[in-house]
């Protein structure tokens, strides 16, 4: 019977599921059946992934991170080997809210929320560009005392920490019709203004975003050389005895190093390493600009070894908005092993928003709406408050939590999420 399924291309989700090995992978997009055992080499949002969906259906990610399916489309048909068997249910194991998600996202498209307002983008660019300038004539014209210079660092970190949020939106395609211009300009702002790997960044936070607070798949919770998260890794790790650092202690640690040495240690030699191994030789030279930019600028000022110090101080700021804007959204959420849930359920189980208003807006670069961002990637961040009432109602509709704070109780919750895991640990270890 199994040959006889084989042979006309007609599948049940138990084989599907059968094929989910490094060696041997297949999914399913919209009932058909896909064997990608091959293409993971060649996808360009990297081979993990497309990876993390071996074995089930993909459908939602894979239109949540394509705004142009009937182009991606011609890559898909060689690699279609079949479709499911009638009797078979349009989603693996229990994804009871697919079907209204779909509706949800053909009304949001339906009403235009996925298109971009090219002057929104342009004018943040240009504010970006106008801070960084002002920043540098601030020492220029009025020399580089102390307070100065500390004014100056700080402008020069917002404008890094905004520069951040655009190469975001260019790296999630959410600006232009046109992936080609999107990837463009994403190569412009993160390499030459902000001296990082647009590789680097597409392969780490697209895995992010399709298996969210999921050990092993998602790089933010991929932790264990420095923290143990969430409430079941303490346990098991506490169990196992391995011990990369004294966990007990995190919560004193965490201050030290994670805010202050994500970016300018952990960040970096990440970048610097895939850039080299992996021969991103355009990337490495839109970073090398940026530093030589950078040189120009501050070397007749504060010379080498001051610039490096500066730098390095620019960095250390900026990766403190980094890691408060970007936590407060995952870290005090639920974080644990693969669950196989719907989009939906599994994206509002990892993410929480911040309130609305204009300085949270602009400081956080709309990922306040961390949710409305996690469900629709390609979406322009400018239509977020719009689509958010629709979210909230399907949530509502299907009894899953839609979680608001203040940008106090974010922080406050990010920095009580350090103990949690403390609590955690000691107990089960002890």
């Amino acid at each position: 019977c199994a040959l006889g399924a084989y042979a006309a291309g007609v599948y049940t989700w138990e084989e599907v599921q059968s094929h989910c090995n490094r060696n041997d992978q297949w999914l399913v997009i919209n009932r058909k059946v896909y064997n990608i055992t091959q293409w993971v080499k060649r996808h360009p949002g990297g081979i993990r992934v497309i990876s993390h969906y071996a074995g089930e259906d993909a459908t939602e990610a894979f239109t949540a991170f394509h705004p142009d399916l009937k182009f991606v489309q011609k890559f898909l048909k060689p690699l279609q080997i079949g479709e499911l068997a009638a009797t078979e249910p349009s989603h693996d194991r229990n994804k009871n809210v697919s079907s209204d998600f779909h509706t949800l996202r053909a009304q949001v498209e339906s009403e235009g929320l996925f298109q971009a307002r090219p002057l929104f983008f342009c004018l943040h660019l240009g504010h970006i560009l106008l801070l960084e300038a002002l920043a540098w004539l601030i020492i220029w014209v009025w020399g580089t005392s102390w307070t100065l210079t500390f004014l100056s660092a700080v402008m020069l970190a917002t404008t890094q920490l905004q520069a951040g949020w655009l190469q975001h939106d260019f790296g999630h395609l959410s600006v232009f019709k046109k992936s080609s211009w999107n990837h463009l300009l994403h190569k412009f702002v993160i390499g030459h203004l902000k001296g990082a790997s647009a590789n680097w960044w597409n392969h780490r936070h697209f895995q992010h975003h399709a298996k969210p607070n999921i050990f092993s798949k998602d790089p933010d919770v991929n932790m264990l050389h420095v923290f143990v998260v969430g409430a079941t890794q303490p346990v098991e790790y506490g169990i196992k005895k391995i011990k990369y650092m004294p966990y007990h202690h995190q919560h004193k640690y965490f201050f030290l190093v994670g805010p202050p040495l994500l970016i300018p240690v952990y960040f970096n030699i990440q970048i610097i390493h895939t850039m080299i191994s992996r021969r991103k030789w355009v990337d490495l030279a839109w970073s090398l600009s940026y530093y030589l930019r950078y040189l120009c600028c501050s070397i007749p000022m504060f010379g080498l070894f001051g610039s490096v110090v500066f730098i390095s101080f620019i960095r250390i700021l900026e990766s403190h908005g980094f890691v408060w804007v970007t936590q407060m959204n995952h870290l005090p959420m639920d974080i644990d092993h693969e669950k196989n849930q719907d989009w939906l359920s599994m994206q509002l189980q990892a993410t929480c928003n911040i309130k609305q208003s204009l300085f949270n807006d602009w400081f956080s670069g709309h990922l306040n709406f961390q949710i409305e961002h996690h469900l629709f990637p390609t979406m322009p961040r400018h239509n977020y408050h719009l689509v958010a009432p629709l979210v909230r109602a399907l949530c509502e509709k299907h009894g899953i939590p839609y979680q608001v704070k203040t940008l106090q109780q974010g922080f406050a919750d990010a920095f009580q999420s350090t103990q949690r895991w403390v609590q955690t640990f000691v107990h089960e270890c002890c």
